[in-house]
């Protein structure tokens, strides 16, 4: 039987229901705008899907009020003078006209230069700085995978970089692989580790429960300060619509 999804109204809140092929209910509200998304098993009753929104009111908005008191970053133009983070710190873009190879080049603590064409386009420019967030992103993860494995005794397939609109990291357990969110790039360093630990962590034990929240607390007493910064931080300025 395919995925069906629908959109209802409940408790005043629009949810957006998708039936699959799955166990049990997850609820989630989504980034930028508190999305109310409800997966459930295929054969779940209306008044179950009505009570597991029902009983969780109060958090969804809370949720959402989080989000929209949440600040987010203006609309990137790329040109001089424009500000762009790195790894929590901000940074002024240079734009300098070249006739050689395009590239970007961190200038000391503060800036960063974009040596381009006259006539390179804004997507253009937004890749070669995409390119770096990448470098960057797999640097750190280089330098953090192979102590986390070792310390909680698990081995990932495969780790992944990619643009997530709704988390800053996901984990196949069956297939051991594991997604980190390029975004990370532009917050704190703590954040990364923290995310990467976290996904790890579920190689061990799939479910937020007791068991996972004590995994934590053992390897990463911090976590959850770490997790409340990166809550905390501008959403990127991409227009993350559904």
């Amino acid at each position: 039987m395919s995925d069906a999804s629908e959109l209802v109204e409940i408790g005043g809140i629009q949810v957006q229901v998708n039936r699959k092929a799955i166990k049990n209910i997850h609820l989630s509200v989504l980034p930028p705008n508190g999305r109310v998304r409800l997966s459930v098993p295929m054969g779940s009753s209306e008044q179950a899907i009505r009570l597991a929104v029902i009983t969780k009111l109060a958090w969804i908005k809370k949720q959402q009020a989080d989000f929209t008191a949440q600040p987010r970053q203006s609309s990137r133009e790329m040109v001089s003078g424009e500000s762009h983070y790195l790894w929590g710190t901000r940074y002024r873009l240079n734009i300098v006209n070249t006739a050689g190879k395009h590239q970007i080049i961190i200038k000391g603590n503060d800036k960063l230069e974009l040596a381009v064409s006259e006539n390179t386009s804004t997507d253009n420019k937004l890749k070669l700085l995409n390119g770096l967030y990448r470098e960057q992103v797999q640097d750190e993860i280089s330098k953090l995978l192979p102590y986390w494995q070792k310390k909680l005794a698990v081995d990932s397939a495969y780790v992944g970089i990619r643009k997530m609109k709704t988390k800053w990291g996901s984990c196949n357990i069956e297939a051991r692989r594991l997604w980190i969110n390029l975004e990370l790039a532009k917050k704190p360093p703590e954040c990364i580790e923290f995310i990467l630990v976290h996904e790890l962590v579920h190689l061990i034990e799939r479910h937020h429960n007791e068991r996972f929240k004590s995994i934590m607390d053992k390897n990463l007493p911090d976590w959850r300060e770490r997790r409340n910064l990166l809550n905390s931080l501008p959403l990127a300025y991409e227009d993350w619509s559904y």
